[in-house]
């Protein structure tokens, strides 16, 4: 399947085969996209990132350095990645804590996670949720902070 990236993308980087990069998306150039990948209009995609295959990423994400997505994930629009625990103006550390987001794993609209948390396999953060703690596989979280929840 083609590559598709909407004219109006700077899309720097090589991604995989059938993704689509919808317009406003910048991807620079050292990411690594995988295929059959959607990038919904208004994302920016850092250097160090790595995603997976099949992922949907929504509307107005950012996915910021240290950022590993597995396969078959969803990211719902405007999800928060940060990066440093501790920001400061214009000091950056040497090394950004890994944020890893699991094989099947759900991110719902407006979630923000904080650095160095990882999502397991096939879990599911409620939207609006605000994850502190790492997110064990299979388990569904909600609130702030997020906690694990009843969904039926």
């Amino acid at each position: 399947m083609p590559v598709d990236i909407h004219a109006r993308a700077d899309c720097l980087a090589e991604v995989g085969d059938g993704t689509r990069v919808g317009p406003f998306c910048v991807v620079l150039p050292k990411a690594r996209i995988g295929r059959d990948v959607t990038l919904s209009a208004f994302c920016f995609v850092e250097n160090d990132v790595v995603v997976g295959d099949r992922v949907t990423v929504g509307f107005g994400v950012y996915l910021w350095d240290a950022l590993r997505v597995e396969d078959d994930v969803r990211i719902d629009a405007n999800v928060t990645f940060t990066t440093d625990r501790y920001p400061r103006s214009r000091q950056w550390p040497e090394a950004y804590p890994v944020t890893r987001i699991g094989r099947g794993a759900w991110i719902g609209a407006g979630a923000v996670l904080i650095p160095g948390v990882s999502v397991g396999d096939h879990a599911f953060v409620a939207p609006g949720s605000v994850v502190t703690r790492d997110v064990p596989a299979g388990q569904r979280v909600g609130g702030n902070p997020a906690r694990p929840v009843a969904m039926g």
